[in-house]
C-alpha cells in the first residue's frame, strides 16, 4: 500500500553508518553526502518540514518515497530555474528512471509520467499544446462563466443554511470541494451526474494511502471517462471547453484526441484541487486571524488581498513534481547533476524571508494591500498554471459570498486539530469543521 512501505520496500532501513535509505543515496548519485530532508508522505507537520527545508538552504537534498532529488526553497532561485530550458519534464532524462531504480510502482509516478499534455512536454510541443488551451480558456470565456460560478455558489450556501446555526459542518465537503468541481464540469460540458464519481476518483488518485492496484484502476477509469467525453464532443461540439479544444485549429496543426484528453485530465486534476485548497486555506487563515478578517469585513483591504496573501502563505501546491536536468546546473553554489530530479517546494518558497521579509511566516493582508505580492504559487515561466485566472475568479466569488451569508462563521475545533490529507504535492486539508452561526438576512 502506498504511504505504508514495508521493510522490503523503498523505505527499508539503511546499512549501519549511513543515512536512512530512501532508494539511491546521495553518494550513489555523485552528489553531496549530506542526509536528505525526508518529505513526509502523510503530511504530518508542514511547518516543521518547511523550516527544515529553509534551514537546508536554497537548494536542498530531499527524500521522496524511495527516490532522492533536489528541491528549490527560495523565490529567486525558483524563478530562475522555472525558465531554465536545461530542466525538462521528460521522465526519460531521469537517471533513476533510466537505471530502473524507479519504475511504475513508485507511488508518485502518476505525477511525473502522466501521459502527453501541455504539462508533460517542453519547447515547441509545449507551446503548441498550451496555445490551443489558451485559445479555449480565454478571459471572455471565463467572464461569461461568472454567472455560473455565482449560481453554484449560491446553491451550495443555500444548502448549508439548512443546518442549524450551532451545528458543525465540514466546509470542505459542503462547499469548497463541490464548488470548483461543479464549475470545471460546467466549463468542460461534463454531465453533472459524473461529479460525485469524479470526486471519488481524484480523492483516491491523490492520496498516498491508495493501494497500487486501486490507483491503476482509477487512472484507467479516468482515461476512459475523458476518452468518451472527447469522442462525444468531437461528434457533437457544444459551447464548452472540451469542444473548444477539439475545434482549436488556429496557428497550425490541431490537437489530437489524445492531446485533448491529456490536457483536460491535467487541467481538471490540477485546477479543482488548487481551488479547493485556496478556499479552505483562506477561510482557515481568516478564522485563525480575526484581526485580519476584520480588516476585510470593514473594507480596509479587499478580497483580492486575501487571495494573494493566502497563495503566498499557504501555497496550494507544497512540492510540485518534477523536472529533470539535461546537463549540470550550478544553483547557489550547488551543482545539480545531469539526470537528477528537481522539485519546487512552493510552501517554502512562499515563506522565503529574503523575498517577503523577516515576517514571511506571518499572515498579513496589509502586505498584499500595499502592493503586488510577487509569489510563485501558480508557477512561473512557460509552465505557469493556465487555470490561475479561473481559480482566482472562483475564490473572489466564493469567499465574500460565504462570509456575507454566515458572518458568524467560526472553527468548530481548535486549529491545531485540523489535519492535512496524505497528499504530498497538495496542501489539502482532510476537513474544515466549522460552525456557521446565524445566516445573514
Amino acid at each position: 500500500m502506498y504511504g505504508q512501505p514495508t521493510a522490503e520496500g523503498p523505505l527499508a532501513e539503511a546499512p549501519e553508518g549511513r543515512c536512512p535509505a530512501h532508494g539511491p543515496t546521495a553518494q550513489d548519485q555523485d552528489t553531496s553526502a549530506a542526509c536528505p530532508v525526508e518529505i513526509d508522505p502523510l503530511v504530518g507537520g508542514l511547518a516543521e518540514e518547511t523550516e527544515a527545508l529553509r534551514t537546508a538552504g536554497p537548494v536542498a537534498r530531499i527524500a521522496l518515497l524511495g527516490a532522492e532529488a533536489w528541491t528549490i526553497t527560495t523565490h529567486a532561485e525558483a524563478r530562475k530555474l522555472l525558465t531554465d530550458n536545461r530542466l525538462v519534464k521528460d521522465i526519460t532524462r531521469w537517471n533513476l528512471w533510466r537505471s530502473g531504480r524507479i519504475d511504475h510502482t513508485w507511488p508518485l509516478i502518476g505525477m511525473v509520467d502522466a501521459g502527453r499534455s501541455m504539462f508533460t512536454v517542453d519547447g515547441a510541443e509545449h507551446r503548441r499544446l498550451r496555445v490551443k488551451t489558451a485559445q479555449a480558456l480565454t478571459p471572455r470565456r471565463l467572464e461569461a462563466n461568472r454567472g455560473v460560478i455565482e449560481g453554484i455558489t449560491t446553491a451550495l450556501l443555500d444548502r448549508m443554511a439548512q443546518h442549524g446555526p450551532e451545528e458543525t459542518v465540514d466546509l470542505k465537503a459542503a462547499f469548497a470541494q463541490p464548488l470548483p468541481m461543479s464549475v470545471v464540469c460546467s466549463l468542460m460540458g461534463v454531465d453533472p451526474g459524473l461529479e460525485p464519481r469524479l470526486h471519488e476518483l481524484y480523492e483516491a488518485f491523490f492520496s498516498l494511502l491508495t493501494p497500487q492496484d486501486e490507483r491503476l484502476a482509477v487512472i484507467e477509469e479516468l482515461d476512459g471517462l475523458y476518452h468518451d467525453m472527447v469522442r462525444a464532443k468531437t461528434a457533437a461540439p457544444g459551447d464548452d471547453l472540451t469542444s473548444a479544444l477539439v475545434l482549436a485549429d488556429e496557428g497550425g496543426e490541431p490537437l489530437t484526441p489524445e492531446e485533448v484528453r491529456g490536457n483536460l485530465e491535467a487541467m481538471v486534476a490540477a485546477g479543482h484541487e488548487t481551488t479547493v485548497t485556496l478556499i479552505l486555506c483562506a477561510v482557515r487563515a481568516l478564522l485563525t486571524h480575526p484581526e485580519q478578517l476584520r480588516l476585510v469585513l470593514d473594507g480596509e483591504v479587499g478580497w483580492d488581498a486575501v487571495i494573494e496573501e493566502t497563495l503566498r502563505w499557504e501555497s496550494p501546491s507544497t512540492h510540485l513534481l518534477m523536472r529533470f536536468a539535461t546537463s549540470d546546473i550550478e544553483v547557489a553554489g550547488t551543482v545539480i547533476r545531469e539526470g537528477e530530479g528537481v522539485v519546487m517546494s512552493y510552501r517554502a518558497i512562499g515563506r522565503d524571508r529574503a523575498q517577503h521579509g523577516d515576517d514571511a511566516d506571518r499572515f498579513d493582508l496589509r502586505r498584499a494591500a500595499a502592493g503586488p505580492v510577487r509569489h510563485l504559487a501558480f508557477g512561473h515561466g512557460p509552465h505557469i498554471c493556465p487555470g490561475a485566472a479561473l481559480s482566482r475568479l472562483e475564490a473572489s466569488i466564493a469567499l465574500p459570498a460565504l462570509f456575507g451569508r454566515f458572518p458568524g462563521l467560526r472553527l468548530a475545533v481548535p486549529a491545531e486539530q485540523i489535519r492535512n490529507r496524505p497528499v504530498l504535492t497538495q496542501n489539502e486539508l482532510e476537513a474544515l469543521p466549522v460552525v456557521l452561526g446565524a445566516a445573514a438576512r
